[in-house]
C-alpha cells in the first residue's frame, strides 16, 4: 500500500470541508505549498483553489482534493495536518517529520 504525501486528521477534514460548502461556489481543492519566511525559512501556505496547476500532485480524502505544490512535496512528505480549536484560538497545526529546527514563534520551519 502506497501511503498519501500528507495526511489530514479528521478535525481538519471536518474544518476544510466546512471552509468549502461556506464559500458561494463548492471550489475544487485545497492547495498546499511553502513559502520563504519567517525566522527559519519555510512556512506553509493553504490556498482554497478554483483550478490546479498541471505540476500539482494530488492526494484525495473522500470528497475533498488537496493539491501539493510539486516543489513541496520532498518537504511536506509524512506530514500530518490537524485542527484544533481552543477557547482561545483556532488553526491548522502541521507536524512534519522532515523538521529539523523551528523559530520560537512557530511560523517557520527549516528542512
Amino acid at each position: 500500500m502506497v501511503r498519501p504525501i500528507i495526511s489530514l486528521t479528521d478535525a481538519a477534514l471536518e474544518q476544510i470541508e466546512q471552509l468549502f460548502v461556506n464559500r458561494t461556489n463548492y471550489p475544487l481543492g485545497l492547495r498546499i505549498s511553502l513559502l520563504t519566511k519567517g525566522c527559519s525559512g519555510l512556512s506553509w501556505s493553504l490556498d482554497i483553489i478554483d483550478e490546479a496547476t498541471p505540476k500539482d500532485e494530488l492526494v484525495q480524502f473522500g470528497n475533498i482534493k488537496v493539491f501539493i505544490d510539486s516543489k513541496a512535496v520532498l518537504f511536506v512528505l509524512g506530514s500530518v495536518i490537524d485542527y484544533k480549536e481552543t477557547e482561545l484560538e483556532s488553526g491548522f497545526i502541521f507536524q512534519n517529520p522532515n523538521e529539523t529546527s523551528k523559530c520560537g514563534c512557530g511560523e517557520s520551519f527549516m528542512v
